[in-house]
């Protein structure tokens, strides 16, 4: 799994509009994420680091919720952008999550065991574990 990386406002207009999974590292207007969901149709989650997250409008958040896109808290820890725009999710971490899930592990215990293995954010591995549920 990938999540696109954008560290400017600028390069919201660039994006694949088939990006479903987004993390903003810029602290983000209403008017950029407006930018962003009219460029990204699919979206389905943007991510952004906690500092950024607190300084959303409640207003934002509304209407992310009503085009059921999720707004959620991370960081990708240790990405260069100038090697790659794109972060990836090790194989191994949905891995964990798909054995978690095999052996009837409740999906609290699923997310607050990843999150703490794989530096990802709990809401994250939420968002993982039901995208696999569908996968």
């Amino acid at each position: 799994m990938k999540i696109r990386v954008v560290s400017s406002r600028e390069e919201i207009f660039t994006l694949n509009p088939n990006e479903r999974v987004v993390h903003l590292a810029f602290r983000p207007s209403n008017k950029d994420i407006f930018a962003l969901v009219e460029t990204c149709p699919k979206i389905e989650v943007i991510q952004l680091p906690k500092s950024y997250r607190r300084t959303v409008s409640k207003s934002i958040e509304m209407f992310l919720e009503m085009q059921r896109i999720q707004l959620i808290e991370g960081d990708v820890w240790g990405h260069r952008k100038d090697i790659n725009e794109y972060y990836s999710i090790p194989s191994s971490v949905i891995e964990k999550i798909r054995e978690l899930k095999m052996v009837g592990t409740p999906a609290e215990r699923i997310e607050e065991k990843v999150a703490r293995e794989s530096k990802l954010n709990p809401e994250m591995v939420a968002y993982i574990l039901t995208k696999e549920a569908s996968a």
